[in-house]
């Protein structure tokens, strides 16, 4: 199986497990990971979600044999592929990505796709996109623009920049690098501060965090957070 799914008290941990195509998404991968998400949401005992790769990578993109079936044909093939990464995208839970190898193209949008992400040391982030003749895709532009910007964003996608832990860590991309090692253990202990928060108002937090920025105006984003709120005092939040 391409997908090994772990527990370590509320946490999942979902590990592209195919270390012969360095974890590459096959179309039998991307139905594992839809299947494990939506397994995960359904059972209550899970309070959030890690991402991560068997060495050497952690994905190093949508797997090539697929691409060539694919080409000539129309889009909604091409799409099927971003179904992967876009469910840890949709997920109501808390996400974080343990990167903890390359990521590149298609696998650099499902380290964008979490909510946190934690590098290793050996951590490279590579749009790669544009080098093998494709236009970006999967909203990988729309999410790199989100988190760094303009310049940033046209230095990895159009002029190829790859960048490592520690860049990624200065430009914002990550929320913080450790050593190889510590990985795994350092992303499960964040993810678990967040599956230790009652599943409702964890889902609630992360849906306002998605919406922030369609927000028309700074009223609005009041009278939501507002709307939210009062449902947890109403639930007892709030109360020592």
């Amino acid at each position: 199986m391409p997908l090994r799914v772990e527990r370590r008290d509320r946490v999942a941990i979902l590990t592209l497990d195919d270390p012969d195509r360095r974890n590459a998404l096959s179309p039998g991968l991307v139905d594992e990971i839809v299947a494990a998400v939506a397994a995960c949401e359904a059972d209550d005992s899970v309070g959030a979600l890690v991402v991560t790769g068997a060495p050497p990578a952690f994905c190093s993109g949508a797997d090539v044999k697929a691409l060539e079936s694919m080409s000539g044909r129309d889009a909604s093939h091409v799409r099927s592929i971003y179904d992967g990464f876009l469910s840890i995208r949709d997920c109501a839970l808390p996400t974080v990505a343990a990167v903890n190898g390359p990521a590149v193209g298609a696998g650099f949008n499902l380290a964008l796709c979490c909510d946190v992400r934690i590098a290793g040391a050996s951590a490279r982030f590579d749009a790669r996109f544009t080098r093998i003749g494709l236009h970006p895709g999967g909203g990988h532009v729309w999410m790199l623009e989100r988190e760094l910007g303009p310049q940033a964003t046209a230095a990895i996608t159009l002029f190829g920049e790859r960048i490592d832990a520690g860049r990624a860590v200065e430009l914002g991309l990550v929320w913080r690098s450790v050593a190889d090692d510590a990985l795994l253990d350092n992303a499960v202990e964040l993810a678990g501060a967040g599956a230790a928060l009652p599943r409702d108002l964890a889902r609630s937090v992360k849906a306002t965090l998605r919406e922030a920025p369609w927000q028309p105006d700074f009223e609005s984003a009041v009278q939501t957070e507002l709307a939210r709120q009062k449902i947890t005092f109403e639930q007892g939040g709030g109360s020592s």
